[in-house]
């Protein structure tokens, strides 16, 4: 009777490191089934991932990097579809299935890692501030009783929350729905000051803002890949390091005018 326990124990030990063992193989099968990689990016990011109104494609660093991705797993880089996502719903995007990956200045955290795979880095930047030139804020010290406008679901309220409280200023966050709106806001006086990582309000500037001086926090990007899911990851990791090594990456830094 131990014995045929033992046995039937060992069976079952085996089909379940199995199941796993192909579940994390499967991300891999799924995406070439499909025929194409799917991946969630942002639209309003210009530099990284933006949808241009003029030829209705999207073009950015990030894009560029799904492209690579795409020939890695596919062998053709046009074998990739957009779908466009936010800081508030790429996380749900991903946990659904509805993309394979994201590649949306997704900042890699502690507390992020319990939930997703990332790859490695492939960009780093630190949280800043925009404000109107007529403004005559000069410093993040100037922003006492002041209305600084973040995205929803991202890091940067809590950042900015930080870095007011060692500066010893008081101030309101606001938060809108996407970084169009927040620097339609900023025109309009809604708010006064734009607050988001440093390259991303390089993609807004224009004659009549400024960023300030400060940086706060470094943020990280990496490709979020669903929970366990290593060929996936293997994958992606080996075209951010070949892009790397190749000094092909900074190369598309430049390209796109990304300034940290």
């Amino acid at each position: 009777m131990k014995k045929t326990f033992r046995f039937v124990f060992i069976a079952i030990l085996m089909t379940a490191l199995f199941s796993q063992a192909f579940a994390k193989a499967n991300g891999i099968d799924k995406i070439k089934k499909a025929g194409t990689l799917t991946v969630g990016v942002k639209d309003d990011v210009p530099g990284f991932s933006f949808l241009n109104p003029t030829t209705n494609e999207y073009e950015g660093l990030e894009i560029d990097i799904a492209r690579a991705i795409a020939k890695q797993i596919l062998g053709n880089e046009s074998k990739v579809t957009f779908v466009p996502v936010n800081a508030k719903n790429r996380s749900a995007f991903l946990n659904q299935g509805r993309v394979d990956v994201v590649i949306a200045t997704f900042t890699v955290t502690e507390e992020r890692k319990q939930n997703y795979d990332f790859s490695d880095v492939y960009y780093t930047d630190s949280v800043g501030l925009m404000v109107k030139k007529a403004s005559n804020i000069t410093s993040a010290k100037n922003l006492e009783n002041k209305k600084v406008g973040v995205a929803q679901g991202t890091m940067t309220a809590s950042s900015i929350k930080t870095a007011a409280i060692k500066e010893g200023v008081f101030l309101h966050v606001v938060t809108y729905p996407s970084n169009q709106t927040l620097k339609a806001a900023l025109d309009h006086g809604e708010i006064d000051a734009f607050c988001i990582d440093n390259s991303i309000l390089h993609g807004y500037m224009d004659d009549t803002v400024m960023i300030l001086p400060e940086h706060f926090d470094e943020m990280m990007y990496a490709v979020a890949i669903k929970k366990d899911n290593s060929a996936v990851t293997k994958q992606v990791n080996e075209v951010i390091r070949t892009l790397i090594k190749s000094g092909e990456l900074e190369k598309l830094r430049l390209k796109h005018g990304l300034k940290y």
